[in-house]
């Protein structure tokens, strides 16, 4: 009786042991990522208008660019002459606010993760060659960044698109540009806090090279920061891509760009206010989600923050 009342009481102490069990990485990252409410609404808001930019051509009522004679800047479907096909309204030549709303989508998110890759891959690369080779070599690379950095970023994009030539490209290069520092620098104080760690010593000790020092056994450990500063830099890069776009140096008409969308809307503001805010709120929506994205990784990442 002693025995059996003894190995049920190992179990339980068993069971309360294997519960106790410390959860995964996984699993403490979303429990911190989830306690930020605003960073859940955010990213809830991305995975949905990524779902309408992937399918915006089956669920968009029209085609962004049909035009239709009979509806110019006819007023949403909620307002006094609305009407059911075209519930956000149309523009001055008769084109569904709603369907280039979604099809600008497609174009505004490709813009920012094309800008932060190409972005992130260059301040990674001369980040890292910065904090291992020191010297002249770090010298020059960080007095660039930091001439780049001393004009407003909006006027150092509306420059190099000016040399470059207006267009989706060329704006894209502009804001890659303007925000390649921020990855430089980030990149390189976490290379110099992590060269001097006992693991990158073992490592130079048994061998590794360079490249594999840089690339395989500090990198990693300068991800945190680099993917706070990247769901932040997607909002920046949509935010100037609207700019430019918003003043002729970005996508061309009749691309469903929510900048040039908001350019073609200009001399109607005061007659049909549809065509300006909902693009406005396209922009706003997207920025906000991708800033409390980077908020909410920001405290799951950061090992201070979660202390």
């Amino acid at each position: 009786m002693a025995d059996t009342h003894a190995v049920s009481t190992s179990g339980k102490n068993k069971s309360k042991g294997e519960r106790a069990a410390p959860p995964g990485p996984w699993r403490e990252f979303w429990t911190a990522f989830s306690a930020n409410r605003g960073a859940v609404i955010g990213l809830v808001t991305i995975v949905v208008l990524l779902l309408v930019a992937l399918f915006a051509p089956w669920i968009a009522p029209h085609a962004p660019n049909e035009t239709n004679s009979a509806v110019f800047l006819l007023p949403p479907a909620w307002q006094q002459g609305g009407s059911a096909s075209y519930l956000l309204g149309t523009d001055a030549i008769g084109r569904d606010i709603l369907s280039r709303l979604m099809h600008g989508a497609r174009l505004s998110l490709s813009i920012g993760v094309a800008v932060v890759a190409i972005s992130v891959a260059v301040g990674v690369v001369l980040g890292l060659v910065a904090g291992f080779f020191r010297g002249v070599l770090e010298i020059a690379i960080m007095r660039l960044m930091d001439i780049v950095l001393t004009m407003p970023s909006l006027l150092m994009a509306i420059v190099i698109v000016a040399i470059l030539g207006p267009g989706l490209i060329n704006a894209m290069v502009a804001v890659a540009i303007v925000v390649l520092p921020h990855y430089v620098r980030i990149t390189r104080a976490a290379v110099i806090a992590e060269v001097s760690r006992d693991y990158v010593t073992a490592a130079r000790v048994s061998g590794a090279g360079t490249l594999r020092l840089m690339f395989r056994e500090v990198l990693p450990n300068c991800a945190a920061p680099l993917i706070v500063q990247a769901s932040l830099g997607i909002s920046t890069a949509i935010l100037d891509a609207a700019a430019l776009g918003f003043i002729g140096l970005g996508a061309q008409p009749p691309s469903p760009e929510w900048g040039t969308m908001l350019a073609d809307a200009r001399e109607f503001v005061l007659r049909a206010w549809w065509v300006v805010t909902f693009p406005g709120l396209a922009i706003l929506a997207a920025v906000l989600a991708f800033n409390l994205l980077g908020d909410g990784l920001r405290d799951a990442l950061d090992p201070k923050l979660k202390r």
